[in-house]
């Protein structure tokens, strides 16, 4: 074999040796990110989480909102990402504990009585007002002394929780998205969908409650959304200043 040959040989191993590593290091990086993913969304492969669905707010029967309808659809693909599977459940046909499944729950307490259970019993520092006469008061949520209300297709806010209860290693978590509105809704599960992995190294696999601000929605939808602050300790502290017409 002369020179030329060899060169040739050793060029032609070369490149598949490299070819082969880095076809090994972006296999093992993407399984790292799945399985990091997985265990941010308690969804290990072939596991079910459960889509909690509300009501349209301005009727008695199940009539699922536009937004919330495109909010179900972002959660769905972040599910199947994650290699698991997903079951549509009515807000007043859930009917489980804490820690099973994954629960994914949408809208406010007015339009979701699993959301109003979320908050009684996980959140007792946050109260929301559902009163039908509040005029500009309703859907107002209280934190820690502080109001946020809604200017319609202006600036609306939303809660983006993850919740974990007990000291179980393998409780799956409950994603809350409580909205002053269907858009917010949606907004906040493309936060979640965006910003998973920041939360995740943030967070781990701890809880977490977010306030969110959606701005200017008649604009610009969903798609404008600001961190207004991390209110964790505020909203897992009961308070002993409950508003009327609270989220109980």
């Amino acid at each position: 074999m002369n020179d030329d040959v060899r060169n040739i040989v050793l060029g032609v191993m070369a490149a598949g040796v490299s070819a082969a590593l880095g076809w090994l290091t972006r296999t093992f990086l993407w399984r790292r990110g799945l399985r990091r993913k997985q265990a941010f969304f308690g969804l290990p492969d072939h596991s079910e989480a459960l889509l909690v669905v509300n009501r349209n707010a301005g009727g008695p029967e199940l009539a699922v909102m536009r937004h919330d309808v495109f909010a179900l659809l972002e959660l769905s693909a972040l599910i199947k990402d994650c290699r698991a599977h997903a079951q549509v459940v009515a807000h007043d046909a859930a009917r489980q504990g804490f820690g099973e499944r994954t629960e994914f729950c949408l809208g406010g307490p007015a339009s979701n009585h699993r959301t109003a259970a979320h908050l009684s019993s996980l959140l007792p520092g946050v109260r929301v007002n559902v009163e039908a006469e509040a005029g500009a008061d309703r859907g107002a949520f209280r934190i820690d002394g502080s109001d946020y209300r809604a200017q319609t297709g202006r600036s609306e806010y939303v809660l983006l929780a993850r919740l974990t209860v007990g000291e179980r290693r393998d409780a799956r978590p409950v994603f809350l998205f409580c909205g002053q509105s269907a858009i917010t809704n949606q907004a906040a599960t493309r936060y979640l969908a965006r910003h998973h992995e920041r939360l995740a190294r943030r967070y781990r696999t701890g809880s977490f409650v977010l306030l969110l601000k959606v701005v200017n929605s008649r604009a610009y939808g969903p798609d404008v959304v600001e961190l207004v602050a991390d209110v964790t300790r505020a909203a897992r502290t009961p308070r002993p200043d409950p508003v009327t017409g609270g989220g109980e």
